[in-house]
């Protein structure tokens, strides 16, 4: 399998994994943890599974370790930190709108994604790219008035829901960046191997920068995320599937494209939201989901 064809696969399955951890943590946000617990949960039962696999292809394939720079360090800490406000956001956010929309909202950080990629990393994407990207904020902008909206104004940005969507689109646009960036500075060709170390790496720190949080902020949490165990423990192996395939594909590929293409997640949502949550979608919002799918094909046929 050529690299092109793998980095297009693998983003699918992240998109796949991704919505069913999104509508596990929306499950335990809103009945039985904080953002923040639901937040931590993610990482604290995905490094278990994380280490084992990573030892496990390391031992097959006979790989080493490679170095990790300071550089890598300082990727992998902004993006680790950037995901982990992210996460709060959108696990917050599901608190104000339905499912599909609030999933929706974070896909702002695929027009920001270019920002970044050039801002920290220098890497241009093509004409045909932008256009794809464009007008896949088109439809962002269609879901972001309420329920009753019959059309768009700037005004709509205002409420609570827009913030939070718009929030973690810019930090999951510096998340993608910087993750992509820790992998590059690995010396190694395997991009299983730079996606395993990165991830790994980056969820250790992960995980202790939210239990100090928790513990000093949000006391009975922790105890809280150990007793939701049953269901979290689905999040932590979702979670790394996901997170597996989108640090493999950013080795592979622009995190602008990649995240463009994971706009897929989009229709996902939209069969959980009706068949699981019963939640119901307006016309406004199947528009604006329509007009996304639209450029996701647009996507493909321009790289």
């Amino acid at each position: 399998m050529d690299m092109p064809e793998l980095w297009i696969i693998v983003t699918l399955l992240a998109a796949a994994f991704q919505t069913v951890r999104f509508m596990l943590q929306k499950v335990l946000a809103t009945a039985t943890l904080s953002p923040a617990g639901a937040t931590f949960s993610r990482f604290i039962y995905s490094a278990p599974f994380i280490a084992l696999l990573l030892v496990a292809y390391m031992q097959a394939t006979g790989a080493s370790l490679p170095a990790l720079d300071a550089r890598f360090w300082g990727f992998g800490l902004l993006g680790g930190t950037t995901q982990i406000l992210a996460t709060v956001c959108v696990v917050a956010l599901f608190k104000e709108r339905n499912f599909a929309v609030g999933i929706t909202f974070k896909k702002t950080e695929v027009i920001q994604t270019v920002l970044v990629g050039v801002l920290l990393l220098g890497e241009l994407v093509s004409w045909g790219g932008f256009a794809a990207i464009t007008l896949g904020l088109v439809g962002l902008l269609l879901l972001s008035g309420g329920k009753e909206a019959t059309g768009f104004h700037l005004s709509d940005l205002r409420n609570r829901a827009a913030r939070l969507g718009i929030a973690s689109g810019i930090l999951f646009a510096f998340s993608a960046v910087s993750y992509r960036g820790a992998s590059l500075t690995l010396a190694t060709d395997d991009p299983l191997l730079r996606a395993g170390v990165t991830l790994m790496a980056v969820v250790a720190m992960q995980t202790v920068i939210m239990a100090i949080w928790l513990a000093l902020r949000e006391s009975g949490e922790m105890r809280r995320v150990w007793r939701a165990r049953r269901v979290a423990v689905w999040i932590g192996l979702t979670s790394m599937g996901g997170s597996l395939c989108w640090f493999i594909a950013f080795t592979l590929q622009n995190a602008a494209y990649v995240k463009a293409l994971g706009q897929v997640e989009l229709i996902l949502s939209v069969i959980a939201s009706t068949l699981f949550f019963r939640e119901k979608i307006t016309t406004r919002e199947a528009l604006g989901m329509a007009v996304l799918v639209a450029s996701i094909l647009l996507l493909i046929l321009a790289i």
